[in-house]
């Protein structure tokens, strides 16, 4: 029997010590991050994290206990495979995170996590996700119906691509809950299902989902690290910190104090047409992910085959791009209502709890939002905790508030038609700091 004495001791770090080995400056660019006291060597490894190799790297020489327990569900098993990782753990005298976070705020968010796990708000109701899947297959099919039946006119086919527009929006929303692994207590029945949801129903690849939308929610509104803020420069001028730096370095890639005006021609109705649309295709292809391809191809089989013998090419194309369009502003009104009129900056590694906070907000709710949303009008609540399932936001909201009035964090809350105004209002303010800037400092 192996005699523990004989076990070496864990090495001993400080914070000073992890903060240097974050990826940056002279090679060789290390990268360690420290869980649950813990100091791990990700240097190697984060190249085959299954997660993408950017998101734990936005952690390197920093604290990740708190988006360790959120992303993951089997926390054991994940354990099990860092363990080669190790390579030392926190010196008694250091803090269990960096000195500059709010020690009561991490705590306090810690023992609401525990609470939540304890009230069971993490387990799904299977009957819910059943039945929105069913709906949006009856609109699948109710889509499809209109145009058999009352022909190609005008008004059945404009009414057919609102209904399938719905179609992709509905279902972005439900594989938005598959690939944040909230249906399934299993990781890879959550994998799964969700290929097919974005694949078959939407033609785009998991695997792209996954590298984009994994790094926003573990540095939201981080520039460099969170790709959704990513607009910044070449196209937007986007919060205020970004905007004046922007301008005092007198760059202009656009007409920024007239992004407010553009934005509703560049954005809203052109990105998914016209980027993401053809981007997905060239990022399976680059990366060689074949089986998410072989998905991406099934939809576009069963959209040809159901539509061309009733509509022929021409029509076809127009349905698809109609439809796409409707997808698209359906889908950056109701992304960007949380996030642009937001704290946008640089990481400034604050604490889970800050970092979710300053960079998202609330949306009224009801059953018309909570349904056109996705229920993403509880942006704060998915952020914090992003394996809950949904239909459990409206009970942890209370707690998320009796936790942020404790703080004197503000728990910012509007009407949808308010959320949607004030995305053209913080870009017409960003863009007009952004010209001061540009001209006077």
């Amino acid at each position: 029997m192996e005699d523990p004495a004989a076990t070496p001791a864990l090495r001993r770090f400080t914070w000073e010590e992890i903060g240097e080995r974050n990826g940056r400056g002279q090679a060789p660019q290390e990268r360690w991050l420290v869980i649950e006291r813990k100091v791990y060597d990700i240097t190697r490894f984060c190249r085959r994290h299954p997660g993408g190799s950017r998101v734990i790297s936005h952690y390197a020489g920093q604290d990740a206990t708190d988006p360790f327990t959120a992303f993951h569900l089997d926390k054991a098993l994940v354990r099990k495979y860092m363990r080669p990782l190790l390579i030392g753990e926190l010196a008694p005298d250091q803090p269990s995170f960096e000195p500059s976070k709010n020690k009561q705020l991490v705590e306090d968010f810690r023992e609401l996590r525990a609470t939540v796990e304890k009230m069971g708000l993490l387990k799904p109701n299977h009957m819910f996700f059943i039945l929105y899947l069913c709906h949006i297959l009856a609109l699948d099919v109710a889509a499809w119906l209109t145009i058999w039946y009352f022909g190609a006119s005008t008004v059945p086919f404009l009414f057919s691509a609102v209904l399938l527009g719905t179609v992709q929006a509905q279902a972005g929303w439900l594989q938005h809950d598959f690939g944040h692994l909230s249906v399934f207590s299993k990781s890879r029945w959550n994998h799964w299902v969700h290929k097919f949801v974005i694949g078959h129903l939407k033609g785009a690849p998991a695997s792209w989902w996954n590298h984009l939308h994994f790094q926003h929610h573990a540095k939201p509104n981080c520039f460099r690290k969170d790709p959704d803020v990513n607009m910044h420069p070449l196209f937007f001028a986007l919060g205020k910190t970004l905007s004046v730096e922007l301008g005092v370095q007198k760059k202009k890639f656009m007409p920024y104090n007239h992004q407010h005006k553009y934005f509703f021609i560049i954005g809203p109705p052109a990105l998914v047409p016209l980027y993401f649309q053809w981007y997905i295709f060239y990022f399976v292809v680059q990366r060689k992910q074949w089986v998410d391809l072989a998905w991406m191809l099934t939809f576009y089989i069963r959209f040809f085959l159901t539509y061309f013998p009733l509509l022929g090419v021409k029509g076809i194309l127009g349905l698809h791009l109609l439809v796409r369009f409707i997808e698209s502003n359906w889908f950056v009104w109701i992304t960007q209502m949380n996030h642009i009129p937001m704290h946008i900056d640089y990481d400034k590694n604050v604490d889970w709890f800050s970092t979710q906070l300053q960079a998202t907000c609330n949306v009224h709710q009801s059953l018309f939002n909570d349904w056109f949303s996705g229920h993403l009008n509880f942006q704060i609540e998915h952020h914090l905790f992003p394996t809950m399932p949904r239909h459990n936001y409206w009970k942890v909201a209370p707690l998320v508030k009796s936790l942020c009035a404790k703080h004197g964090i503000e728990y910012k809350c509007k009407p949808l038609l308010t959320a949607f105004a004030d995305i053209v209002y913080s870009l017409k303010d960003s863009g007009e700091l952004w010209l001061d800037a540009y001209l006077h400092k």
